[in-house]
């Protein structure tokens, strides 16, 4: 039976832990051959998550000193280290079945979701690439050598085949809140953002990257 066309939700700022029971009922949904496939898009208020294969050194700021400016810590059960969600940054929840869609290979799954985001960003004049041995999206590099500057990053999780977690994409993100942490794990890699390599103010701009990276889901996922 064929999936039917990928449904994309725009839930607005969602705190860590509801959008969380989302993405599971969703999950639910589609392991009871219920509902449909979904992008949820979102942004968090600022939270630390920890995957199932993130180092404790990773984390620079102690948990004491963020939970006092209100900022979340969740271990969760998504592949990946830490990572950092915050306002101005787009957060997809992908829970796709991909056994119903004919692709049941998760590296196939990631890479298509890098491909979705790399062709949203060219849409927005933004020159990309994928780096060896590393998950996500990277900026081309164009003046010579330097660190790889990293855009957006990708944990998946997956229940008999149904996925869930997904991407984050540095919009117009607070870049400075990535002091936190060693993104990904990778300490030789700098974050950047849409904003920053835009050099765009921030008026309008998440809209119409939401607008985009929709487009190109619905497209991937047709």
């Amino acid at each position: 039976m064929s999936p039917g066309p990928l449904r994309v939700e725009w839930l607005g700022r969602v705190a860590y832990g509801e959008a969380l029971e989302r993405q599971m009922v969703a999950v639910e949904q589609r392991l009871d051959g219920r509902g449909r496939d979904v992008l949820l898009l979102l942004e968090h208020p600022t939270v630390v998550t920890l995957g199932r294969s993130s180092n404790h050194e990773n984390l620079l700021a102690h948990p004491d000193a963020l939970a006092a400016r209100g900022v979340e810590v969740h271990r969760i059960a998504r592949g990946g280290d830490v990572t950092l969600h915050a306002p101005g940054q787009l957060v997809g929840y992908l829970v796709v079945d991909l056994r119903e869609r004919g692709t049941p290979d998760l590296h196939d799954f990631v890479r298509r979701m890098e491909g979705a985001l790399m062709a949203a960003l060219d849409r927005l004049g933004l020159s990309t690439r994928r780096v060896h041995g590393r998950t996500g999206v990277f900026m081309a590099r164009q003046d010579g050598p330097g660190p790889d500057r990293k855009i957006a990053s990708i944990g998946v999780g997956v229940r008999r085949w149904v996925t869930y977690h997904g991407f984050a994409l540095n919009v117009t993100v607070d870049l400075r809140e990535f002091e936190a942490i060693v993104p990904c794990g990778l300490a030789d890699v700098e974050m950047t953002s849409v904003a920053t390599e835009l050099a765009a103010g921030p008026l309008g701009l998440d809209a119409r990257v939401r607008r985009i990276v929709s487009a190109e889901f619905e497209r991937t996922y047709a």
